[in-house]
């Protein structure tokens, strides 16, 4: 008799469940594998893209083309749309989706939809023939790039700036053989970029630079640049403001396509604007009640307004009229903005409202003249694929040639209160360390396709939540005056559909944002021209910060008192900058593994 055990029954499950594991351990690997080729395929078409637009290449933080610069040809330019259609085609062939990962499916649907809306857009805009300020990219950005974030050497550079510096005329000619009939709105605001042009290569180049040997070479360079820039500025407010009389409205089919595209959300146009109609009653009614509070200690002798709709209105009008006037100086801006950095920062590490990156790379900087015009502050991070370089939160002073009235206004509406709003909007724990985590995404997708709704709605959920959490030891002021500035965001959105969607005239749009929004007038005229010159973006606030808001309040209600607030916020950053669609599971899954 054989002395072999038999396994019969009990060996068949041994060897089944043998398989069974091998399965799993099986597919990770064909998902590693195609995870793999989709990143060698992306990487293969960024290789030809920054062939093509190498100020695209720079921006990004790869800088072996930094000493090139666009061919902004309509020839030129139709090879682009060419790659990118070649692109969008091999996707699929190049790459099994059923195979990736799922966090690589995520990717693989992010690149089609991106390459989808650059189409859409190329098919449906006409930014090269209707809107000069696209041109002042590749005049002024293409140089002032080179200094302001990466970290090659300086006199590199300067070399690299130099041999830029060569091909700029060429753009500028383009410029003048291309454009047509622009918009006349956007046309001023290039205008007035252009001005900020000729000053930098006048002077603000060589102060930027510093001492050089090459400065002499620099100022050569920069002479005949400034002399072409006032010809064609002569030639933007002559010749072609006259033909300025381009419409810059989408209508409503192309807004709402455009809109679809870019949030890529998961909503319509229509449920926007539904859902920034009923915000816009609550975020009224939570003025009215914190105004209330702040009105004895303004108007101590005098009664409440009466509680209805007008009464309401004239209170909330009062009050921040009142808190917006404890401003500081014109010249003093810039350095007010860099003081409330420390405080915001000792908060969330206190607080534990999120880890904050180390090293901190984040500069306050005064804006640079030829990006000014639409806006008061802005974050420009450190490129994805130079994540040790510096990020500049930039802060614009009142122009010196505007009048005391209107920078009365300006700091009104930036006051002190609202300056400390604003920084945890574009920096901490908004726009710079959001971005700052997701610059180590280790998914080039991630990293390099960012989604506007994301880090938007981000930055304004921020601001509610520090002072939910405690920042500003319950100074009423400061909520106001996130109240007003998430008002703010609100009828963006609304101001966005009507202007494009609707035949809303500037006055109109002008009463929606003075009276509505309680905005200074100018203000408010940056507003409109802003929405006339950037459709869609002003939609991002709202629709990203609805999005952040009700993810965070879903959490914590399922996890109870298990919920961690620090530990749910690296959750949401973690990822990169994806379409917030692709959030709840994504925050979901990342909880469930250690912090």
């Amino acid at each position: 008799m054989s002395t072999r055990p038999s396994f019969g029954k009990l060996g068949a499950t041994v060897r089944l469940a043998a398989v069974l594991c091998w399965i799993p351990s099986a597919l990770a690997v064909l998902g590693q594998d195609a995870d793999a080729k989709l990143d060698a395929f992306y990487r293969h078409y960024l290789e030809t893209h920054f062939t093509q637009e190498p100020l695209a290449a720079t921006q990004l933080g790869e800088h072996r083309f930094d000493a090139e610069l666009e061919d902004v040809s309509a020839k030129s330019r139709a090879t682009w749309d060419t790659l990118t259609r070649e692109t969008l085609r091999n996707l699929p062939k190049s790459v099994e989706y059923s195979q990736l990962t799922r966090a690589g499916q995520i990717d693989f649907e992010i690149l089609k939809h991106d390459l989808e809306t650059s189409l859409w857009l190329g098919a449906n805009t006409r930014p090269y023939e209707d809107d000069p300020r696209v041109y002042g990219g590749y005049i002024s950005d293409s140089v002032y790039s080179l200094f302001a974030q990466s970290t090659l050497p300086k006199e590199e550079n300067v070399r690299h700036a130099l041999a830029r510096m060569a091909k700029i005329p060429a753009i500028i000619d383009e410029a003048q053989r291309t454009l047509r009939h622009p918009p006349k709105s956007i046309l001023e605001t290039a205008i007035r970029q252009n001005r900020g042009a000729i000053a930098f290569y006048e002077g603000e180049l060589v102060e930027l630079i510093g001492a050089s040997p090459q400065l002499p070479a620099v100022k050569a360079a920069a002479a005949p640049i400034a002399a072409k820039l006032k010809e064609y500025q002569k030639f933007l407010e002559g010749p072609l403001m006259a033909q300025a009389n381009g419409d810059w409205r989408l209508g409503r089919k192309r807004f709402a396509k455009k809109l679809e595209l870019v949030l890529d959300a998961g909503l319509t146009a229509d449920q926007v604007l539904a859902d920034a109609e009923t915000e816009y009653q609550r975020v009224t009614r939570e003025l009215a009640v914190v105004a209330r509070q702040l009105w004895s200690r303004y108007f101590p002798r005098q009664a409440v307004p009466a509680d209805d709709a007008p009464g309401r209105h004239q209170l909330i009008s009062q009050v921040i009229a009142a808190v917006s006037r404890e401003h500081g100086a014109p010249d003093a801006l810039v350095t007010d903005a860099r003081a409330t950095v420390d405080r915001i920062k000792t908060f969330i590490r206190d607080h534990d409202i999120l880890r904050l990156p180390e090293p901190d790379r984040c500069q306050v900087i005064e804006m640079p003249e030829f990006k000014r015009g639409n806006s008061l502050a802005y974050m420009e991070s450190a490129p994805p694929l130079e994540p040790a370089a510096s990020s500049l939160y930039a802060v614009s002073p009142p122009p010196a040639d505007w009048s005391p009235e209107r920078v009365r206004s300006f700091l009104e509406e930036y006051n002190q209160h609202m300056l400390q709003v604003l920084t945890i909007h574009e920096a901490y724990p908004g726009h710079y360390v959001q971005l700052e985590y997701s610059n180590r995404s280790r998914s080039l997708i991630r990293r390099i396709l960012q989604s506007g709704a994301f880090v938007e709605g981000w930055a304004v959920y921020t601001e509610q939540m520090m002072l939910d959490q405690g920042y500003g030891d319950g100074d009423l002021r400061i909520r106001l005056m996130q109240l007003k500035f998430y008002l703010r965001a609100v009828v963006n959105a609304l101001l966005d559909h009507r202007m494009h969607c609707t035949a809303m005239t500037d006055d109109e749009a002008l009463k929606l944002l003075t009276e509505g929004a309680f905005q200074s007038e100018g203000e408010a005229r940056l507003k409109i021209i802003r929405a006339k010159q950037s459709s869609t973006q002003l939609s991002t606030y709202f629709v990203g910060r609805m999005a952040h808001y009700r993810l965070r309040q879903q959490v914590q209600h399922e996890l109870g008192d298990q919920f961690d607030l620090g530990r749910y916020h690296e959750a949401v950053i973690s990822h990169g900058s994806v379409p917030t669609k692709y959030l709840p599971e994504l925050v979901r899954d990342r909880l469930r593994q250690p912090r």
